[in-house]
């Protein structure tokens, strides 16, 4: 069961939910917080875990304001982050910055931008708090040089970068799977930064308002996915605006880069429509990407809770995300589970039907062709330290880790820490080892691979429900094996050998 901050309980039914998520008006950070918060089972929790884990970050300048908005008619739920005073003047001013006001709320088939990031929100045409974001519409925003103003006393403000990020959700009392997740959903932004600035990961720097709203958005949503025990996601297109959007560099077409390259590198379906603007800004794509989504809907399937999040800006297309919690039905038509009459003449329940149904996609199902190996080589390392390293970087979202013995210089025993990983998690992987290894030095390479393709289902068997992967081979044929770990539990509940759970499953 997952837990929030404040120590809420999340998904009560213990098992994984499914998520559809609506872009019909495209996505934005603080959109799908607010649509989360609506569609969880206890919104009020959901809300109150938000709030304790984003009070305990190390991070000011901030406040947020949750409540209900109309639009087109409609009761959405609007998640604000109000920014301070102190963080709505100098270098984040629009009217300073460009010497004219903040044309986000006119009939124009632009948008003017702010700071100096092509790529970046700009206005982040969802996020149009009136007063409250004077300066700092734009929540998404990044950069990989220094600010145009930066040599002016009045405008020098920190900047951070991705390695500053991370140091903050480590420090975050977050569960282990928020923090993943946010790890996750950073690196992914980072990627697609450095990629349109064509900078190493490490040199983009996250302008501090924009870093501020960056951080509150992704952290919200990591602790509702949490939260709310999310373990499917399923988003059939991103609905994107058309035309330009002006930044301090010139005028950019709709979709940014930034937004393009988080689509491209995770293979997201954007579809265009007829609004002059962005609709799906950078954080909302990297969110999106960060839960590893399927994109086609399952063919029945029954709505268990539905949210609606308000965006912050007028468009002919209403702003509004729409999240809905399903439960996938396969197969035809199911039964009344209505079995028999009992004794007395009461409904009882029918045994489940022993038939196989598709399970959840992961990345296990989805494998990418292409990874990252880092590795580095270690010999003063306790064997205790060595194994928590490497259960801290499965959590961090590493594919693989191992500990391969090696001699090192002047032929002393040690060992080389190998990871695995996909390419957009190398910079957050990297953060774990140097934290969690005694390491100088990390080497980075990119490597194509050939993988099979593959699903998962979930056979009934005499010892319960028991996940079996199934890999299709070049000549057509079919491999299938049993996960251990729920094989492993199967025998231990009944008492019988591992091998008998395994070919009960395979039988």
């Amino acid at each position: 069961m997952s837990s929030s901050a404040d120590g809420t309980a999340g998904n009560a039914a213990g098992h994984g939910r499914t998520l559809w998520l609506d872009c019909q008006a495209g996505v934005a950070g603080d959109m799908l917080v607010a649509a989360l918060i609506d569609a969880a089972e206890d919104s009020e929790a959901a809300e109150r875990a938000v709030r304790a884990a984003l009070a305990a970050l190390p991070v000011e300048g901030f406040s947020l304001e949750v409540g209900r908005v109309p639009k087109a008619g409609i009761s959405c739920l609007d998640f604000n982050v109000v920014l301070d005073e102190a963080h709505e003047n100098h270098d984040h001013d629009m009217a300073y910055l460009h010497g004219h006001e903040h044309a986000c709320e006119g009939g124009h088939g632009h948008i003017h931008g702010r700071e100096g990031g092509c790529g970046h929100d700009h206005c982040d045409g969802h996020r149009h708090g009136g007063h409250h974001h004077h300066a700092g519409h734009a929540h998404d925003h990044a950069h990989g040089h220094a600010h145009d103003h930066a040599g002016d006393g009045a405008h020098d403000h920190a900047h951070r970068n991705l390695a500053d990020i991370l140091a903050i959700i480590e420090a975050a009392p977050l569960t282990p799977g928020a923090a993943a997740f946010a790890r996750r959903a950073f690196g992914i932004l980072a990627e697609a930064e450095a990629e349109a600035h064509g900078l190493p990961v490490e040199q983009v720097h996250f302008h501090e308002v924009g870093a501020v709203d960056s951080i509150a958005d992704i952290v919200a949503v990591a602790v509702l996915v949490d939260l709310i025990g999310i373990e499917r996601a399923i988003v059939p297109v991103l609905v994107e605006g058309r035309g330009t959007v002006r930044c301090q560099h010139g005028v950019m077409p709709v979709p940014v880069p930034a937004t393009v390259g988080v689509c491209r590198a995770h293979g997201l379906p954007l579809a265009p429509c007829e609004v002059e603007g962005e609709l799906v800004t950078p954080t909302g794509a990297a969110l999106v990407a960060a839960l590893n989504p399927e994109f086609v809907l399952p063919e029945r399937y029954v709505v268990a809770s539905v949210g609606l999040g308000a965006g912050k800006r007028a468009y002919e297309r209403p702003s509004i995300l729409r999240a809905m919690l399903i439960e996938p039905l396969s197969g035809p038509a199911a039964p009344s589970p209505r079995g028999h009459r009992g004794a007395e003449g009461e409904d009882t329940l029918a045994e489940p039907l022993p038939s196989s149904r598709p399970a959840p996609l992961s990345s296990e199902t989805q494998p990418p062709t292409t990874v990252c190996k880092l590795e580095c080589d270690l010999d003063d390392m306790t064997p205790e330290q060595m194994a928590y390293a490497a259960e801290r970087l499965s959590e961090a979202g590493a594919r693989e880790v191992h500990w391969v013995p090696v001699v090192a210089k002047k032929g002393r025993p040690a060992y080389e820490l190998q990871v695995l990983c996909e390419p957009q998690e190398a910079v957050a992987i990297e953060a774990v080892v140097f934290r969690e290894t005694s390491t100088l030095g990390i080497r980075r390479c990119i490597m194509d691979r050939t993988v099979l393709p593959r699903r998962l289902e979930v056979r009934h068997t005499a010892f319960g429900p028991i996940s079996v992967k199934i890999a299709m081979l070049p000549d057509g044929t079919e491999r299938a094996t049993p996960e251990y770990e729920d094989c492993a539990a199967a025998a231990r509940a009944a008492g019988v050998s591992l091998a008998t759970v395994m070919g009960a499953a395979l039988g």
